[in-house]
């Protein structure tokens, strides 16, 4: 038989198993609305393979590159837009000193930023601010923004849900629909925040020392946008974060960290600065600490789409020492 038909009862071979049957077009269309109607059954519906997601590496540009240096396994997943996750799409942004990116569209709901080196102003959208190292900032998904470098080079990295939306050939809402803002997260505030979960106690569930960022508007989700989630992590010396798995897949860059590794799987990833590092949705995972310094990575993931279909499914693999 085809890998298309409009079977009849008479036409199939005696004994055929019902997931053997391939897809089903209408016998006889009344139009076109009823003519582009598929039909599959219980059988063969549910077995659609997907390609996994890889866990992958990727290291920052060169020095001297300059430009939007997208994370990008597009190829892997079988998509035909940008993607390092299904949902997620990591990239990093290199500015000359006082030059500028113009213009910068997010086709986003929103992209969260970090700057990893240099200072810089943001404008061209309802808010604008200045920025230094160390900062974190959301911006919600627009056209026309502008990120302009200071007397240094500017570099920065950022993650969005730009294939979410490529997906669905969706757009992002405009500035006066959008459920998010514009919000800066200055560094001194974040270590202030940090400052602050550093003299409390933990108990064996909590899962290591991370700080959450969320907003005004979406704080009731603990959220930073309504699907994608970023906690800054941290792990003391000599110490690894218990190996625990979640449905959301995550993008993690790392921060600060010598002598430290993740294992993915069974595979051993080895941090180095600035690195992106991809953790399947699901897989086993843990972080590892070797060194002598407290290590710091920031971990971005799809899960407020987990979270609001109650599918986030963290558990931790490893009994508590």
């Amino acid at each position: 038989m085809s890998s298309t038909s409009t079977a009849s009862l008479s036409s199939l071979p005696a004994g055929l198993d019902m997931a053997d049957l391939p897809m089903q077009h209408p016998r006889a269309p009344a139009g076109a609305a009823q003519a582009r109607a598929r039909f599959f059954n219980s059988g063969n519906a549910f077995n659609v393979k997907l390609p996994v997601v890889p866990a992958q590496l990727f290291p920052p540009p060169q020095e001297g590159r300059f430009g939007v240096f997208d994370c990008d396994q597009s190829d892997a997943l079988g998509c035909g837009f940008a993607a390092t996750t299904p949902l997620m799409l990591a990239r990093y942004v290199r500015i000359a000193a006082r030059d500028a990116l113009l213009p910068l569209d997010v086709n986003a709901t929103g992209s969260v930023w970090y700057v990893i080196a240099g200072s810089g102003r943001l404008s061209g959208g309802a808010d604008s601010f200045t920025f230094g190292t160390g900062d974190v900032f959301l911006l919600p998904g627009a056209s026309g923004y502008r990120l302009e470098a200071g007397p240094e080079e500017l570099l920065l990295w950022t993650v969005g849900n730009e294939p979410q939306l490529d997906f669905e050939r969706a757009q992002p809402a405009s500035r006066a629909s959008a459920t998010i803002d514009a919000v800066h997260y200055p560094a001194d505030e974040i270590e202030r925040q940090f400052a602050l979960i550093f003299s409390t106690a933990t108990h064996d569930e909590t899962s290591g020392r991370a700080l959450i960022f969320s907003s005004d508007r979406q704080s009731a989700a603990r959220n930073l946008t309504p699907t994608l989630t970023l906690s800054f992590n941290t792990l003391e010396p000599h110490t690894h974060q218990r190996t625990h798995r979640h449905n959301s897949a995550a993008i993690t860059l790392v921060v600060q960290g010598e002598d430290c590794h993740s294992m993915v799987g069974h595979a051993m990833c080895p941090w180095a600065p600035w690195s992106t590092l991809v953790t399947p949705p699901g897989a086993p995972h843990s972080h590892h600490n070797a060194g002598t310094r407290g290590a710091r990575f920031l971990i971005v993931q799809d899960g407020g789409l987990h979270y609001h279909a109650r599918t986030m499914g963290f558990e931790f693999l490893e009994l508590s020492e």
